[in-house]
């Protein structure tokens, strides 16, 4: 009986720590690599990390803001800016990179936010990665409009899956909050965007699959929940599955977050506060070497 009693006990411990991400945490804790000091950028709402320049970040503020990107350095300073030409940023709420319609690497900004539930479309915008080398205004992309499948929704999280080429959307206000497909390839004017799951998670606002798409991060403003995909496994399929729970630093409206191109960890950036401006964090993966930033001319 006290045999029992003791494995229970260490398989409550076990789980518990899985959960948390206190056990086996493929992360190691967060390391601030540096401050953003830039006023225009106050409101950070995502995060991609560039493929056109390793190392680097896209980042943008959202809702009251210009239409700009933002391309921050390895300890978050800004080294260019672009704004997006007869545009409004109505509600910029994340950013992710992934393959376009000739198989080169697009950025997507996601004017999907709707704190109030008053839009019927959402908007993706879609564009090469600009040269550092032609700052300033950008004229050249592509709309793409979104409606979702069953009801007007606040979206904050925007995610391309590089194994699919499927736009995923994700709601915040729900008490279990929904995950939405657009299939590639996007040939309509109005693209649909199909609820196919519904998530037992809160609030989220930002999330990223890795690079060869075989890992996902989801955050709200308290954690940060990951997932390892299987071979032949469906995004829905994975999300389906409990997250493990990583070790995060909790940032002020902390809402931005992606994967390092590299695999070696992932970024967060949150919003700057009065008095106090927001860090750019790195969580390395654990045996892992994160390749040098690449040089802006």
């Amino acid at each position: 009986m006290v045999a029992r009693v003791f494995i229970f006990l260490f398989l409550a411990v076990v789980v518990s720590c899985q959960e948390s991400g206190t056990l086996d945490s493929p992360f190691h804790k967060e390391k601030a690599l540096g401050v953003n000091n830039n006023e225009r950028l106050e409101e950070a709402s995502g995060l991609a990390a560039s493929a056109m320049y390793p190392g680097f970040l896209w980042s943008h503020n959202d809702s009251g803001h210009p239409p700009v990107l933002f391309l921050l350095d390895s300890v978050g300073q800004t080294r260019a800016e672009f704004r997006l030409a007869k545009i409004k940023n109505r509600d910029w709420e994340d950013i992710a990179i992934g393959p376009g319609p000739d198989g080169k690497k697009y950025i997507y900004i996601g004017d999907i936010g709707d704190n109030y539930a008053r839009y019927p479309c959402k908007y993706i915008y879609r564009l090469e990665e600009p040269s550092i080398l032609q700052e300033g205004k950008i004229h050249a992309f592509d709309t793409l409009i979104v409606r979702l499948s069953d009801e007007v929704r606040d979206t904050e999280t925007l995610m391309v899956d590089p194994i699919t080429n499927n736009i995923y959307l994700v709601s915040k206000r729900d008490k279990d909050v929904g995950l939405y497909e657009v299939p590639f390839p996007f040939l309509r004017d109005t693209l649909e965007a199909n609820r196919v799951a519904t998530l037992s998670l809160r609030h989220i606002v930002g999330g990223d699959i890795s690079v060869d798409g075989t890992e996902i991060l989801l955050k709200n403003y308290e954690h940060i929940y990951y997932w390892k995909r299987g071979n032949g496994e469906s995004l829905r399929d994975v999300l389906l599955r409990p997250g493990i729970k990583l070790s995060y630093h909790r940032e002020k409206m902390g809402e931005a977050i992606t994967w390092a191109r590299d695999g070696s960890g992932f970024y967060t950036l949150g919003e700057n506060a009065k008095g106090e401006r927001a860090r750019l964090y790195f969580y390395a993966r654990k045996e892992h070497v994160k390749d040098s930033a690449q040089a802006i001319p």
